[in-house]
């Protein structure tokens, strides 16, 4: 079950790349961030409603640093999409937010099986295949950029995996709500320290609203799979969410898939059916 979890973490998580990727580059990215976030506490709070749950204090101190972590990845993942270095921003953020979760995981006493371990092993070059795109035009400059905005997308996205990891069952959903509030004004901070428009203004932003309810399906499923399975193989197995994007591009964008992205989408199959026989 745990697995299934994290695939569809990484399907919901791909899907909202895939739409807040196309609006960042109609209107301010991190307007775009600040409506998905706000929108993704809602939803989460209106789901942990009607789940029961008993959580801590150290639970709510976990989900706030969550929170600071999904608001720096969702930030920089959609300033970089917006200039255009998908090809870059992509691979890079994916690969720091499986990395970061695994060693954590593997630090607090996680010991996955020889074959699960096969697949991670699969799963971190299918990663970078799948997101490359063919080098073009545009400069060291612009792809230094790039990796900068990959680097501080994955730390996000990594302490956003490995903190929810650390929260129980028993804690219900609203530790997760309070991440989804946290990211609203981790956004916010970030964008007005770089001096970056983040109020949303414009009504081309609106439909950002699809990535906070896809965050919502994408968060909560997450937090389920850590909580039935191993953190390592959870955190993996949901930053495969670059081949979903691709894959949407493929067939509603018309965009054509290249040799190396294929390989990596085998790679990514390859991962996930070594983790599931693990």
């Amino acid at each position: 079950m745990a697995i299934v979890l994290a695939i569809i973490s990484a399907l919901a998580y791909g899907l909202s790349d895939f739409i807040g990727g196309i609006l960042s580059r109609r209107t301010s990215a991190w307007s775009v961030a600040v409506v998905g976030c706000s929108v993704a506490a809602v939803s989460t709070a209106m789901v942990a409603l009607f789940v029961t749950g008993e959580p801590t204090g150290a639970d709510f101190a976990w989900a706030s640093l969550a929170g600071v972590g999904s608001g720096a990845g969702a930030g920089f993942l959609y300033r970089g999409f917006a200039a255009g270095r998908l090809g870059v921003v992509a691979p890079v953020s994916a690969v720091g937010a499986a990395l970061v979760p695994l060693v954590v995981g593997v630090a607090s006493g996680e010991r996955p099986s020889a074959l699960a371990w096969l697949g991670i092993v699969a799963a971190l070059p299918g990663i970078w295949l799948v997101s490359r795109e063919p080098s073009s035009e545009g400069g060291d400059r612009r792809t230094a950029a790039g990796v900068i905005d990959g680097l501080l997308a994955g730390a996000g996205f990594g302490m956003l995996f490995a903190a929810l990891g650390q929260i129980p069952d028993t804690a219900g959903l609203w530790p997760l709500a309070l991440t989804q509030v946290v990211s609203v004004p981790a956004v916010a901070l970030m964008a007005g320290l770089m001096r970056e428009p983040w109020v949303p203004r414009h009504r081309s932003v609106l439909p950002a609203a699809w990535c906070g309810l896809l965050s919502t399906v994408a968060t909560s499923t997450f937090l389920l799979a850590t909580q039935r399975g191993y953190l390592t193989v959870s955190g993996v197995l949901a930053s495969l969410y670059p081949a979903f994007t691709i894959l949407l591009a493929a067939v509603f964008l018309k965009e054509h898939i290249h040799r190396a992205q294929g390989i990596g989408l085998v790679l990514c199959g390859l991962a996930v059916g070594l983790v599931a026989a693990g």
